[in-house]
This record gives structure tokens, sequence and C-alpha cells, in this order.
């Protein structure tokens, strides 16, 4: 964690603490191996929730820590500083925590959401469709009402914890139109649904991104999440949330990067000094500094706008757009500083740059953030 950064309370370096106690004797020590075997870390996901990790921007009443959504990004950022597979996983699964706490009915509420804070339980997000991605009004997935419930038919797509979710916010159409879409608290396991082996992809290879297939799958009514109808409106409020889940991910990755960088720099020696001393070295590090800070400024702007209750839609694709492409300029610059053993598996920056090219796409692509920015700006 850099000396210099602010925390909103001491709860929050209280949890900063149990964070790198907690990395450095669970993740660190198989990170690099789960990555390049592509292996699912079975279980942590219930440390994390033993830990508390998982509640931390939820209310006290529902069994959360009581956080400000800033502290829970800046701690975010800290697990990603370790693994940014589980910080992305973990920024999807609040995510879908969120839902059935903003939109569940109270017997919703009381049967899913303490299981997920407690990491007994763990949330995925199916929105995505092979035709829908950036235009999610065109889903096609449906949900027919039959006696009792719905019966989806359709295929999801990039799915994060696709096939080991324990539960998935699922959206599928009901009517036709921008209003046609519903929302459901969907089973990761019943008869009609099967997932596809999970994607290649180049990086954050330790958690599955999968495609899922509803044949038919029987879901009952009381999986029904908010209303009719509000699907649209469900999946379009989580995301602006969901973007700064990403900046900080990206940013805790850019942080490693340049934390890596200056190691190197400082103990690596060229001309009779280290390269740091290097002029082109050194402002290079300075550059890559001022990116990871103003990353980080930005998501802690907006998450504070957030926990005041004002919009915050426009700070939040800010956040996104500049998180994400620091951390890729970051990691890049990184590879660069440590020269042709960045380009080795020996050090991890080849990884870091390889897992921040996929923050610049989902969560919305930069080029949707940038939609979104100017037509905040424009009306």
């Amino acid at each position: 964690m850099p000396a210099d950064r602010l925390l909103p309370n001491a709860e929050a370096e209280e949890f900063i603490a149990i964070v790198d106690e907690f990395a450095s004797r669970t993740m660190d020590p198989i990170v690099n191996e789960y990555e390049r075997e592509e292996r699912y870390p079975e279980g942590l996901f219930a440390q994390l929730g033993e830990t508390g990790l998982l509640s931390l921007p939820f209310p006290e009443e529902v069994g959360g820590a009581g956080q400000p959504y800033e502290a829970y990004l800046q701690i975010l950022e800290q697990i990603a500083q370790h693994w940014s597979s589980v910080a992305t996983a973990v920024s999807v699964h609040t995510m879908a925590s969120f839902a059935v706490l903003k939109h569940g009915t109270p017997a919703q509420i009381e049967r899913f959401l303490p299981a997920m804070l407690e990491g007994r339980l763990v949330g995925g997000y199916s929105l995505s469709e092979p035709h829908a991605g950036s235009d999610v009004s065109a889903l096609q997935c449906r949900a027919e009402r039959v006696e009792g419930g719905y019966r989806i038919t359709g295929e999801k797509s990039w799915i994060t914890h696709g096939g080991k979710a324990d539960v998935y916010i699922l959206f599928a159409r009901t009517g036709e139109g921008p209003k046609g879409v519903s929302a459901f608290i969907a089973p990761g396991q019943t008869e009609g649904l099967t997932f596809s082996p999970s994607l290649d992809k180049m990086g954050l290879s330790a958690v599955p991104t999968a495609s899922a297939y509803w044949d038919g799958a029987f879901l009952e009514e009381d999986r029904l999440l908010g209303a009719e109808g509000k699907g649209l409106s469900i999946a379009l409020g989580a995301l602006d949330s969901g973007r700064l889940g990403i900046a900080a991910v990206a940013t805790g990755l850019a942080q490693s990067a340049l934390d890596v960088a200056v190691t190197y720099a400082k103990e690596r020696e060229a001309f009779g000094k280290a390269i740091a001393q290097h002029q082109g070295v050194g402002f290079m590090l300075a550059d890559m500094a001022a990116a990871t800070d103003g990353a980080r400024a930005l998501y802690v702007d907006a998450a504070r706008r957030r926990d005041l209750g004002t919009p915050f839609t426009r700070q939040a694709s800010v956040a996104k757009l500049a998180a994400t492409d620091a951390a890729m300029k970051v990691t890049t610059d990184a590879v660069q500083v440590l020269g042709g053993a960045g380009y080795t598996r020996d050090y991890p920056v080849e990884r870091y740059m390889r897992e921040a090219k996929v923050m610049q796409i989902f969560e919305g692509t930069n080029q949707i953030q940038r939609l979104v920015i100017s037509r905040q700006l424009v009306g």
C-alpha cells in the first residue's frame, strides 16, 4: 500500500492490514501457479467471507461491515495488488450482492444475502449475450411465464464465475422493447442449465469466464428480482458501481506493476549506476506513478459522490476509462523498464500486462465510457 494513501476511517486501515496478511498467506504462494494452470481457487471465497472482506460496503443490519464505498474500493484495490483475478471476481460478486440488497424482497434478502456476504454462496452476473454486449437492450434470452414461475431459454455469455457461482443475477426477456427485460436470482445448478468450458483467455485465467445455455430451465416465481419488466433499469443501475470496482482493480494492477518496476530499477545497474538514476528510466517511473495516483483519485472521488447519494454516472465512467487506460500503459511500461527480463515469466509484469487489457473491455468498453461521458456532458 502506498504510504500516503488516505483511508476514510480507522476500520478501513484495519481491513487493509487484514487483506495484506490474508493475501500474503493464502494468495501470494499460489497465484502464479494457478494463473499458469488456469486453476480455480476452490474455497477461497469462503475464506474471504470469514475475514469479512465480502461484506464491507453493506449495512450492518444485513450482516455487513457498514464501510463507505470509498473504503471498499481501496480495499478491493489492495486485493488486486495481490491477485487481480480474485479481485475482479469479488467486484462481480459484490455487484450481484447489491442487486439482491437493492431490489430483493425481504424474503429474498434473508434467503440469499447473508450467505453471499459470508462467502457461503458465490454470486455471478449474467447479462451479456453473444449479440448483446454493449447494447444490453438487444437481449434475446427469454423467460416465458408458466404456472408457478418461468421457463428460461437462451444463451448468456462472458460470465465471470461461469459454472462456479452458486447464484447468478440473470437478465431475460419477459416482453418486448426496453421494458420487456426482467431480472432473476437464478441458481447455479438446475435442470436445463449447462455451461461451456472456461474461455481460453490471455489473462485472468484462474477465474473462469464461460457461457450459459438455458434449455427451458424452470425458475420459481419467487426467483424474480424486482418487478417484471424492470430488469434493464436494475442492470444499468448496477453498472456505475461495477465500473468503479473495475477502476479499483485496474489501479491495483497498475500499482503492482509500478512497485515491481521501481524495485528492479533500483537494483539493476547500467553504466555504473542503478538504472533508476538514469533520467530516461526515472521519468518513465514518474509518469507511471502519476498515472496510478491519478486513477486512484478519480475512483475515490466517484465513490465519495456515491456515498453522499449524489449522481456519479459520469465520474464512474471517467474513473473506469482513466484507470483501465492507466493500467494498460503502466503495465506495458513496467515490462519496458525490466527489459528482456520483463518479457519472461521470471517476473509477474508480463502477466500484469496481459491482465490489464481486458480491463479496457469489460463492464462497458472504454469506447462506451466515452459515449456515456459525452452524453452526460451534452445531454
